[in-house]
């Protein structure tokens, strides 16, 4: 009994979320990409399988301490195996387009030091081939954090300028291989983050940094992230380079990026943190934007890093004129920026040489819901914030949001009936699509939308602490169960609007259980 009133005021709630916003899927253009977003590492498992070589995370996160639940992606979701039923899985939500990164370790598993994988080939053209017949557009990301380790091992991997021919080399296989079905490219996955976690902070693969930043022991967080973003950011104008002159016109594809970006506001109303929240924007988003679209990096950044931050020769300033076709954005939260620059504070390891500080809360109120993942706060109105602020800056280049979610905390003492009644990510999603709604609205040029992410899958450091997943996957069965944000978005995709009847009604009771 108790079981079916809980379920009726779950169902209740939605049609009153519906009826009290009035989102509905025709607020976006017919053409408009709804899909779900992964990563190789994250969900494909079969680590040593089909000829795969060792990537940075395989050796990362067998290294004792450094995930959360002492855990590693060797099996993950098993998608190698079960990617047919994955895409069922999309199929049934009703998404026209999936969002899926390319492991390079199995296209190419030594780096440049090695033959194409032929196995690593073929794995994705079945996955491509199995998603066109369902209808669901491919949008593939050629790096998402892992790369092979024989990189790290021979020169360094991003502290090197040789990345960037290996990179291009890596590129142009998968444009090759692929691109007469892929038709949505993008180079990297938040290049700030990878930067920021592998060089200022050293959570991430090869773990370099240095004191305040962080507790390494090697690194120098003061010019190595902005060596290794250098590198990246040339990699990515060399691939887009060799899409333009070799495959684009016969391909027909488009090419971008994807950008980390968290909405910044200030902690107090005065000046200087008013400044400082362009200056956290700078360094977070402009940093790789600026570049590949205007050819330097932000004034803001000179200011401040001065010979920190590397030049741009006259060759490379040409080869960063082929910009990009649209900007990828994955947006998750918000936060406030206080200044460190005029009254120096405590600066915190992710926008650090900023010289600001960042908090979730001000005046001991937090700035928006909390969730089970820590400085991750639920605040939709940042979405449109900080998609207006791209259109601005970047002369409403088309943008993608291809990342978006909410996490739930792992918890083996809950129900399966409780894990996947997720009521909170339904609030987030609708909040959030609202709020993106707005800014089309009010004229960004926006295509696509992307939830983080189909099922719940390893995230890096907290392993499998944390589901981000539409569907609860048990990882000792890889059993796929749905959850209410599954339901809810497959009425979202369906219909004209989100009222549901009562046949739907019963449906979402028997998804609850």
């Amino acid at each position: 009994m108790e079981g079916t009133k809980r379920d009726l005021a779950i169902a209740l709630f939605l049609q009153l979320l519906s009826l009290v916003s009035c989102l509905d899927r025709s607020q976006f253009p017919p053409n408009f990409l709804f899909g779900t977003a992964t990563s190789s590492y994250q969900i494909e498992g079969a680590y040593s399988e089909g000829n795969k070589g060792s990537s940075n995370w395989d050796i990362f996160s067998h290294i004792p301490g450094k995930v959360q639940d002492g855990s590693n992606g060797d099996v993950a979701d098993d998608h190698y195996h079960l990617y047919m039923e994955d895409i069922e899985l999309m199929h049934s939500l009703g998404v026209n387009s999936y969002r899926f990164s390319i492991s390079w370790s199995r296209i190419l598993p030594r780096g440049q030091f090695g033959d194409v994988n032929s196995d690593g080939i073929a794995f994705y053209n079945c996955l491509i081939d199995a998603l066109l017949l369902k209808g669901i557009q491919p949008f593939a990301t050629l790096n998402h954090y892992d790369i092979p380790q024989e990189l790290e091992a021979q020169y360094g991997a991003w502290l090197s300028p040789e990345i960037q021919k290996d990179f291009g080399y890596f590129a142009e296989v998968c444009f090759k291989a692929f691109g007469d079905r892929v038709k949505f490219w993008l180079t990297f996955n938040e290049p700030n983050v990878l930067v920021k976690y592998d060089y200022l902070s050293g959570h991430y693969p090869p773990g370099r940094c240095s004191k305040p930043f962080g507790n390494c022991s090697f690194g120098d967080s003061t010019t190595e992230p902005y060596i290794a973003a250098h590198n990246v950011i040339l990699s990515h104008a060399i691939a887009v380079d060799i899409y333009r002159r070799r495959y684009q016109v016969k391909q027909g594809g488009s090419i971008g990026v994807v950008i980390s970006t968290m909405w910044f506001e200030p902690l107090r109303n005065i000046t200087v943190d008013q400044l400082a929240v362009q200056r956290a924007l700078s360094f977070d988003i402009g940093w790789i934007m600026d570049p590949i679209m205007f050819g330097d990096y932000p004034l803001e950044m000179r200011k401040v890093l001065a010979s920190r931050l590397p030049t741009f020769s006259s060759e490379e300033k040409k080869l960063l004129e082929n910009k990009l076709d649209f900007i990828g954005i994955n947006h998750y939260t918000s936060k406030y920026v206080k200044d460190c620059m005029i009254s120096p504070c405590e600066v915190d390891d992710y926008n650090g040489n900023a010289l600001v500080f960042s908090t979730g809360d001000r005046n001991g109120v937090p700035i928006g819901n909390p969730t089970s993942v820590e400085n991750l706060y639920v605040v939709p109105y940042g979405m449109e914030k900080v998609v207006m602020y791209i259109k601005q800056r970047y002369n409403n280049t088309p943008m993608y949001i291809t990342e978006n979610g909410y996490p739930d905390r792992s918890d083996d003492s809950l129900s399966i009936s409780d894990l996947t009644n997720d009521v909170e990510r339904v609030e987030y999603i609708h909040g959030h699509l609202t709020a993106l709604s707005s800014a089309i609205w009010k004229g960004a040029d926006v295509r696509g939308y992307f939830l983080w992410s189909l099922l719940d899958n390893f995230e890096w450091l907290m392993g499998y602490t944390v589901r981000f997943g539409l569907y609860f996957v048990d990882f000792k069965t890889q059993e796929r169960t749905p959850k209410l944000s599954a339901k809810w978005y497959r009425n979202f995709l369906k219909d004209s609007n989100l009222l549901l009847n009562k046949n739907e009604d019963s449906d979402l009771q028997d998804l609850a259980h």
